[in-house]
């Protein structure tokens, strides 16, 4: 077994007055002031992180540039991988992501509406720096392609769009599977409805996209301890584990999660 990532992760938007700041909310609102980017990425680098993600979280739905400035001093701090995800439409942002410090970046609503981006982005710059993000929402009723069992009922997961704020009805696991195809060297796949609930990971949503692509899956959202990150590892066949809350509320180290999956005989790096 390939050895299971942890890996923080920062929501960023801009305060009251225009500066970059961390932010963590529930199902993707109420978001509430966490800290400063910078000095949250250098504690994560020292803290044993196996990578690193910044998204900004409403430059897709605004309209606007990533925070690229933001991006060359958080990637000035950390020295392991840095994903960077929020606002990136082309070809040109991805290069212009890239070369601000980031070793991947995140794609989620541009793809969505342009999946050429994915064959281009690998082309140019390598598949191993093409993430493709999806944001998903559990629905129950008759218009998705892909079914599980959930409490007894047949569920579908929806990509969203614009940081989860429209639904697009393209059925998620179809999409990750395109995704794959297109050449997306990982997934993110974050879940709307676990989103800050500290209630665990949306094992059915993980699961089914594990189950269809051979590309590495990060899961995302829900994630409120140890015992977590060790059911979606063992249960969905996750690659690795993202979270936010937890760690930056100091309610458990990166340490204390590495060494919980290690006395169960998940691999980590120690």
């Amino acid at each position: 077994m390939l050895t299971k990532r942890i890996i923080p992760c920062i929501d960023v938007d801009l305060d009251d007055d225009g500066n970059p700041a961390v932010y963590t909310g529930v199902n993707f609102e109420d978001l509430k002031y966490t800290g400063d980017p910078v000095e949250m990425a250098k504690r994560y680098n020292e803290a044993g992180a196996d990578e690193f993600v910044f998204l900004d979280i409403t430059a897709s739905a605004k309209g606007r540039e990533t925070m690229l400035d933001t991006v060359s001093q958080v990637a000035d701090e950390v020295f392991i991988p840095l994903t960077v995800g929020g606002g990136i439409r082309t070809r040109e942002d991805i290069k212009e992501t890239l070369r601000a410090g980031a070793d991947k970046v995140s794609i989620n609503t541009a793809a969505l509406e342009n999946p050429d981006l994915i064959d281009e982005g690998a082309r140019a710059f390598g598949s191993q720096c093409i993430v493709i993000s999806v944001d998903a929402k559990r629905r129950f009723d008759e218009s998705g392609e892909h079914y599980v069992e959930i409490d007894g009922e047949s569920c579908w997961f929806e990509c969203t769009v614009k940081g989860g704020r429209e639904g697009t009805g393209v059925d998620v696991v179809e999409w990750a599977s395109e995704a794959e195809s297109r050449g997306a060297g990982e997934l993110f796949v974050n879940s709307i409805d676990a989103d800050g609930t500290k209630d665990g990971y949306d094992i059915p949503l993980t699961k089914a996209v594990c189950d269809t692509v051979s590309t590495p899956v990060i899961a995302s959202s829900g994630c409120g301890s140890p015992e977590d990150m060790y059911e979606v590892f063992t249960e969905a066949d996750a690659d690795a584990g993202l979270a936010a809350s937890i760690f930056h509320f100091d309610e458990y180290s990166i340490q204390d999660v590495k060494e919980y999956l290690d006395e169960r005989d998940v691999p980590v790096r120690l």
